[in-house]
């Protein structure tokens, strides 16, 4: 399991790194809150360990900017001495998937981390990723690069089908039907719906996602042909 340990105690980071170490997690760290969601946002963890008491800017805030901002979706712990019902509620209004206080056993701290990974690895099969690009099947929610994006329905069905498949190509053939069954419409019409996926997809950011292959179908990836 790879772990973000966000904690600006360094006695209290290494006892937890010497724990969980030897229990096979890979860890990274961050003392403030500012570098926390910095190494967010540029790494994929399994879990992050945030306490709510750090310097340039609080957990509270760390937590809120990576839930609301950046839309990611990795379990949070949150570790503190704070100890009050409104100090736990605000905790999760923020986004917070758990909650434990200081003084806190190790083994404790190891057992939450792992139920907390069972769960969003259950939740993450719903996940469908390229890049920065991420489809969640069950909310049909869609963001890239932690904007969220708004698709209609037929782009939906379009860019679940290129995800599933990718970085496969997808024929026309196929994605005709998928719209249209047998009662496909005169004229490209596809053509017309891929352009106005494309203009959300992609006109926005810098490196487009989705691909032509002439003659063939589309395809969607990182990497261009």
């Amino acid at each position: 399991m790879r772990a973000l340990i966000v904690e600006d105690n360094r006695d209290i980071s290494g006892n937890i790194a010497e724990y969980l170490e030897r229990h096979h997690y890979v860890l990274d760290f961050a003392y403030d809150g500012v570098s926390a969601v910095q190494l967010a946002m540029a790494n994929s963890y399994d879990v992050i360990v945030l306490d709510l008491m750090l310097p340039r800017m609080d957990g509270l805030s760390v937590c809120e900017r990576l839930r609301t901002g950046a839309a990611l979706e990795t379990p949070i712990l949150m570790l503190t001495a704070r100890d009050t019902l409104e100090d736990k509620l605000n905790g999760f209004r923020m986004g917070a998937d758990d909650y434990l206080t200081k003084p806190f056993e190790l083994q404790e701290l190891h057992a939450r981390l792992q139920a907390l990974y069972k769960r969003s690895h259950r939740k993450a099969t719903n996940l469908l990723t390229v890049g920065d690009l991420i489809l969640n099947r069950a909310t049909l929610q869609v963001h890239r690069a932690g904007r969220h994006l708004d698709i209609t329905p037929a782009g939906m069905r379009l860019l679940q089908r290129l995800m599933e498949a990718a970085p496969a190509v997808v024929a026309r053939d196929d994605l005709e039907a998928l719209l249209w069954a047998d009662e496909r419409p005169d004229g490209d019409a596809l053509r017309s719906h891929m352009y106005k996926l494309r203009q959300i997809i992609d006109r926005p950011f810098a490196n487009p996602l989705i691909h032509t292959v002439h003659r063939i179908g589309y395809r969607i990836s990182e990497e261009a042909e």
